[in-house]
């Protein structure tokens, strides 16, 4: 069993940026696809990006495409999310989650994961 552990979530200004990282243990981290996700109050959770273990595919959710990014380090089973340019709407809870497969297939949702973080809160306000 893979455990999932997400921190660096905090509160920043609009437009400033936060970097949230997702460690994995138990496995290789390269046995997984890993998502991201977030949950706001009162809405549903929703898939931010996924991203391939096998060839590095990633997809991003329209919402946040070109602001947020994702890099890894297999080394130290670490994926990292850097968030920029924040608006008042990324406020939510994040998620990290790891899929048994190397690939995503897209988004995906959240049935698809079968290991999941904590969360970590992400406030943008001024």
């Amino acid at each position: 069993q893979v455990q999932v552990v997400e921190s660096g979530g905090g509160q920043v200004q609009p437009g400033g940026s936060l970097n949230l990282s997702c460690v994995i243990s138990g496995r290789s981290l390269d046995d997984y696809a890993i998502g991201w996700f977030r949950q706001a109050p009162g809405k549903e959770r929703e898939a931010v990006l996924c991203t391939s273990s096998l060839d590095g595919t990633t997809y991003v959710a329209d919402s946040v495409k070109g602001r947020f990014t994702i890099s890894r380090d297999n080394s130290k089973n670490t994926i990292w999310l850097q968030m920029k340019t924040l608006k008042f709407e990324d406020t939510a809870v994040y998620y990290c989650a790891a899929r048994r497969h190397r690939i995503c297939g897209g988004l995906g949702s959240p049935p698809d994961f079968s290991s999941w973080g904590q969360g970590t809160q992400v406030t943008v306000s001024s």
